[in-house]
């Protein structure tokens, strides 16, 4: 069996089972579970390891979403009785607070923990010289097998201007000092409305910009709409249906045209852009043709086993398209391995994919959409409710914005679930691995829930399909039971 220990003398030449180029999760995880397994494994990274997620996406985006929390909360406390005075934000002390955070999580991800796994780690950037070999620092490496994990950036749409007006990704947005007086926010996915929102609360004026007619599209359409509303009460401006045609301005002040689909022009100033159009994948200067790889519009092309148009190479994450989200890119890098390494590949799964918007209120999907399902099945589908409004944890806390809706065929099979409230990111993990096990709604509405939580919502909803089924026959004679 090959030894695990890492070397850093290995000659021009080595042969390794596995190479992953990346070092975000896709590749973090394929290099560790194949050290795991017993593989000789080589992960090359150009920057730093741990990729978005860590250092521009979930670790820091998620730390700014606290310190804004904790301003929004603090400001609402009167309310429940505690007077706070005055609420500042010192946004220098709330960056540094994300800069923390980073350097927190590194270690899980450092060169010396992955060493330690027997994972050989190089910085650098790779190219494929051939069909199995890699050129990484004038050293030339082989494989059996090669992952390319190396994620995905900001997409910049063609809008004229921006070639030349200074302008923030969520790739330099983390090391901003000042809080922009006024923000501009060109997208309202979940980037740009995470922190569209996070801005406002700490003080900013926010206004963003959406091509598209409705809220986050992929969403369930009256979650989303509820989620306008919250947003809106922070503060956060967002004109649907709006195109920019023209960006202007320096480094101190910039300006957007805009047009509605209606034809109507409008002109938004501000002090900093930030543009949220999108991802793109990371697949320049790799030299791709040498080793017989295809890209295509959204990435690296991959079929339903992950493999790419030549037979050792294989691709994971972002790199793809598809659902860039850390948990896929995840599960994605666990199947390569299997299918890399071991006989009989099998197919990726993507049947139960979770995902999560991370505003206040959070706002969680898992399976189909109402109207998704009524699309798929027609009258067949059944929509179950439960409001946070009537649920007693969340009144409690006076986090009533949102709800619980559960689609379901007539049969009470999970098509669908939705949460969008506090916690809803935490809530949507029993929803899907009801789906991912073929659990009934019934078997969630039988299961004992903690009270008072935000969980019991699920089981509320889950309710109200059993009850509909007593009726006609079954009432009939449950009420001859009861009076015999």
């Amino acid at each position: 069996m090959p030894s695990n220990r890492p070397r850093e003398d290995r000659p021009i030449g080595t042969t390794y089972d596995l190479i992953a180029v990346g070092g975000g999760t896709a590749g973090l995880v394929a290099a560790a579970g194949g050290a795991g397994l017993g593989a000789r494994v080589l992960l090359i990274e150009r920057d730093r390891l741990g990729g978005e997620c860590l250092w521009t996406g979930c670790v820091p985006s998620k730390a700014l979403i606290a310190s804004a929390g904790a301003a929004s909360r603090a400001r609402r406390a009167g309310r429940l009785g505690v007077r706070t005075g005055e609420v500042s934000v010192d946004f220098a002390a709330a960056m540094a607070w994300v800069r923390e955070a980073q350097n927190r999580v590194a270690p899980h991800d450092s060169p010396e923990r992955f060493r330690a796994l027997g994972v050989e780690v190089v910085k650098g950037h790779a190219r494929f010289s051939g069909s199995h070999t890699l050129r990484v620092n004038d050293r030339e490496v082989t494989a059996r097998h090669i992952i390319l994990a190396t994620g995905s950036r900001a997409a910049v749409p063609p809008v004229p201007g921006l070639d030349v007006v200074p302008y923030l990704t969520n790739e330099t947005l983390f090391a901003l000092e000042r809080l922009p007086p006024t923000l501009l926010v060109l997208g309202a996915g979940p980037i740009g409305l995470e922190l569209a929102q996070a801005f406002a609360r700490l003080g900013s004026r926010v206004r963003v910009l959406e091509a598209a007619p409705a809220l986050l599209p992929r969403e369930d359409e009256e979650l989303a709409a509820m989620l306008g509303v919250s947003l809106a009460a922070d503060g956060v401006e967002i004109l649907l249906g709006h195109r920019a045609e023209r960006v202007s301005g320096d480094a101190g002040r910039v300006a957007v045209e805009a047009r509605s689909a209606s034809g109507d022009s409008v002109r938004l100033e501000g002090d900093a852009l930030l543009v949220a159009t999108g991802r793109a994948s990371n697949v320049e200067d790799l030299e791709l043709a040498r080793a017989g790889v295809e890209t295509g519009p959204d990435g690296i092309t991959v079929d339903d086993r992950l493999r790419t148009t030549a037979k050792n190479v294989w691709a994971a994450g972002d790199v793809i398209g598809g659902l860039r989200f850390t948990h896929v890119a995840d599960h994605e890098a666990r199947q390569v391995l299997r299918n890399a390494l071991f006989p009989f590949a099998r197919p990726i799964d993507y049947r139960v994919v979770p995902w999560v918007t991370f505003t206040e209120p959070e706002l969680a999907h898992v399976g189909l959409t109402e109207r998704e399902a009524r699309e798929r099945i027609g009258d067949r589908v059944r929509v179950w409710r439960r409001p946070f409004d009537d649920v007693d944890r969340a009144i409690a806390d006076d986090e009533r914005a949102g709800m619980v809706k559960l689609v379901t065929d007539q049969r009470g099979r999970l098509l669908g679930g939705h949460v969008l409230g506090a916690g809803a990111g935490t809530m949507i993990g029993e929803i899907a691995l009801a789906m991912r096990h073929n659990l009934p709604v019934t078997a969630i509405a039988s299961t004992i829930h903690a009270y008072p939580t935000y969980p019991e919502a699920i089981r509320q909803a889950s309710d109200a399909f059993v009850k509909s089924r007593f009726t006609g026959v079954a009432r009939q004679v449950a009420g001859w039971l009861v009076r015999r």
